[in-house]
């Protein structure tokens, strides 16, 4: 994946893509949240890791492109606010299991550090640190 292909997807991601007809956007980690179908997408996070990676100089860089925190910073921000908090959602309606819970808490957490260690130039490596290590 170049860096131009992890720009585009990281905008399906977030849901700021502006083809709004473009399968990641219905499929893609906060579209597979809106509206749920019960089940969450591990190639989603996977995918969002590999792209944290190729955009990894980017996010070190002392100025910072505005889109590419808002879209991580919104994908972290929209998964706590529908699905993490207790009164979020899809955990009012009852839609997402115990498990799903943990699981995206996971993600997001190990998401946001990747994001986290790279902004104060921690490297590539530190910041992955925690996904090579459950992968």
């Amino acid at each position: 994946m170049n860096k131009q292909e992890a720009r585009e997807l990281l905008r399906c991601h977030s849901l700021i893509h502006e083809d709004l007809e473009h399968p990641k956007m219905q499929g893609g980690f906060l579209g597979m949240l809106r509206p749920f179908q019960g089940e969450l997408i591990e190639d989603n996070f996977h995918e969002l890791m590999t792209i944290i990676e190729v955009l990894a100089d980017e996010l070190e860089k002392p100025s910072v492109e505005r889109e590419l925190i808002a879209a991580l910073w919104g994908i972290c921000q929209y998964t706590r606010a529908w699905a993490l908090y207790p009164d979020s959602m899809l955990q009012r309606n009852n839609l997402l299991t115990i498990e799903q819970i943990n699981t995206l808490d996971d993600w997001i957490d190990t998401i946001s550090y990747a994001v986290m260690v790279l902004l104060e130039g921690g490297g590539p490596e530190e910041a992955l640190s925690n996904y090579r290590h459950e992968s």
